[in-house]
């Protein structure tokens, strides 16, 4: 056993030395960009398939030519080189062009999640200062609902790209696939002058309350990704197929899946949206060897009716994050992958795991400067000695990640330099030195023999986030909505697990005001379902007399998170949204049971 662990681990190394060619440091004003890297791809592997989508399929060639035109298009339209353009598109084929005209151009790319309406869009947008938007037919509605929004008199132009031919082109906006028809296919000039150092996309965070952050994400962290995933992560070639569904406006997709895509030539078969059902039937008909994936996916089709060839498919490798240690050997043997890639990072962070060396149920090792310190979860606060330094936890304990600050590991930071500045711990080990806080908790493991490299696993959020439904879910935020509820006196937001679900289920305890002996359910309910996204809505509540705090008044959230809907040890109120519900009603016994079991349906 010791041997082959030996053997397959030492398999690993040409990859690894593949990549490390790959990602050697370049400056920041070295000239390439993903742009660059499609045209690249074009001129090499001309006539091999490039994407996929709903019965449509075009090679690099004809994708390289397409993005071409809509670059000139939007030349055309008066978009230059430092401008923002909100592009907000479903997963098509129009929006991987679009993107990377834009990023031909110099342009940089604002994308917005399509479920956005009002307020919440209007802020996307004017916080990148965008000059223009592109927008699908299917978000028409949405654009249409703000564009005489005050705070969008600085949107220059509206560009319409047709999709299901029902809706026309309204006569505020323009017809971009009509513009970019009569466009020049070849290669523009500006291309070539694009650098690692310029800004390509604004990707934003999950906003609880519709008031996201835009994290800055230059050229070179999109080829770094896009290289560590072809090269250590898909370890893809033009030969492979790499499955994608999830949303472009995300990373995980973006930069995993498309990113290696452009630059090795492998086919790239696009959803719109995740189908359990029609997952295998599709991987098998286009032979797609790659999957992208987020850990909530992975149990879908877990919940599927097994069947005894389920594993025969052409799937051999799938990377992406959340796969938890309790269904990755069931996942892994029922659909017969080899190769698992759990990786660890975030849009805006400066440090980043990867399971390169193939070791279950981990997110790998890391060669960047980063720590883990103690973090009392009670108390929800850093631990610090007596000269305020933090404190470096013990190998498997669980500690608060910190990736160090240096200038080959920026943190880039989001639009908002306020923002950007709560994300950095300075004096943490001494005078001076700076690190990006993740707010996540992780801890190494044992995997035998890993070339000396330490590898670890996520063990949870801390504070004031926590994960539910693949989205990063802000505990303050989801307070001062419901703090703005009449009869709220104050909250205590936080994160409870759930059998069988992914992340945690958001739980409020909440302090009535002076005067209020029952909580008004209707009037509560529609308050929390017309301000947040579902996603963001607590799934149960918990109604205190008064909420307990620390000496410095900072609520604690130890024993509640202990507690949670645990009937046998809450005495309060407790109340729960049911599954496909939009009102609270009481926690009873039977249906407490079944989530217990994990048969709540979330």
């Amino acid at each position: 056993m010791r041997i082959k662990q030996v053997a397959d681990t030492l398999a690993e190394v040409p990859s690894l030395l593949s990549l490390a060619r790959e990602i050697k440091p370049r400056p920041m004003s070295t000239r390439d960009c993903f742009g660059a890297r499609v045209e690249a791809t074009a001129d090499k592997y001309p006539e091999h398939t490039a994407i996929i989508f709903e019965g449509r399929e075009l090679t690099w060639r004809e994708f390289n030519e397409e993005a071409n035109r809509y670059a000139g298009a939007l030349r055309g339209a008066g978009l230059k080189r430092g401008d923002t353009v909100s592009l907000m598109l479903e997963n098509r084929i129009e929006y991987l062009a679009i993107l990377v005209a834009l990023n031909k151009l110099g342009a940089t790319a604002a994308l917005i999640n399509t479920n956005l309406t009002g307020a919440p869009l209007v802020h996307c947008i004017q916080i990148t200062d965008s000059s223009m938007i592109v927008f699908g037919e299917e978000r028409l509605d949405a654009i249409a609902a703000v564009r005489k929004d005050p705070a969008l008199q600085g949107v220059a132009g509206y560009l319409f790209v047709p999709d299901a031919g029902e809706l026309a082109c309204p006569a505020w906006a323009s017809d971009l696939v009509e513009q970019a028809a009569d466009e020049d296919y070849g290669n523009p000039a500006d291309t070539a002058r694009m650098t690692l150092g310029d800004t390509a996309l604004y990707i934003f965070t999950s906003g609880t309350t519709g008031l996201p952050k835009a994290a800055v994400l230059s050229n070179r962290r999109y080829l770094l990704t896009a290289a560590s995933s072809s090269k250590a992560g898909l370890r893809c070639d033009v030969n492979d197929c790499i499955y994608l569904c999830l949303p472009l406006y995300h990373g995980t997709g973006l930069f995993l899946g498309v990113g290696a895509a452009f630059c090795t030539g492998a086919s790239m078969f696009i959803r719109r949206k995740f189908s359990a059902s029609n997952f295998l039937p599709e991987v098998r008909e286009h032979g797609a060897t790659c999957f992208i994936y987020i850990g909530e996916l992975c149990r879908y089709l877990l919940n599927t009716p097994r069947k005894a060839d389920d594993y025969k498919n052409p799937l051999a490798t799938i990377m992406g994050n959340g796969l938890r240690p309790d269904v990755w050997h069931e996942f892994k043997e029922r659909f017969g992958i080899s190769r698992i890639s759990e990786f660890y990072g975030s849009s805006e962070g400066n440090v980043a795991f990867l399971n390169f060396l193939n070791k279950d149920c981990t997110v790998g090792a890391t060669t960047l400067p980063i720590a883990l310190v103690q973090y009392d979860v009670d108390a929800d606060e850093i631990v610090r000695d007596r000269r305020g330094h933090c404190i470096k936890v013990a190998s498997g304990e669980p500690g608060l990640l910190l990736g160090k600050i240096t200038p080959m590991t920026s943190f880039e930071g989001y639009t908002s330099k306020e923002a950007t500045e709560k994300k950095i711990l300075r004096n943490v080990f001494k005078r001076g030195d700076a690190w990006f806080n993740t707010g996540d908790l992780l801890k190494t493991v044992d995997v035998g023999f890993a070339m000396g490299l330490a590898h670890y696993q996520f063990v949870d959020r801390v504070g004031d986030t926590f994960r539910w439904k693949s989205e990063n879910v802000s505990t303050n935020e989801v307070g001062e909505i419901i703090n703005g509820h009449p009869q709220i006196a104050f909250c205590n937001v936080y994160g409870v697990e759930i059998p069988g679900a992914d992340g945690r289920a958001g739980m409020a305890a909440l302090a009535l005001a002076e005067g209020v002996q029952d909580l008004d359910l209707a009037s509560f309910s529609a308050h929390v379902c017309n301000s947040l996204p579902a996603y963001a809505r607590p799934i149960f509540l918990r109604i205190q007399r008064e909420l307990d705090t620390t000496g410095t008044f900072k609520l604690v959230k130890g024993e509640l998170r202990k507690e949670a809907y645990d009937l046998q040890l809450v005495k309060d109120a407790v109340y729960v949204m049911k599954p496909g519900s939009s009102r609270y009603e009481r926690l009873e016994p039977a249906f407490a049971a079944e989530i217990s079991s994990g048969r709540g349906g979330y």
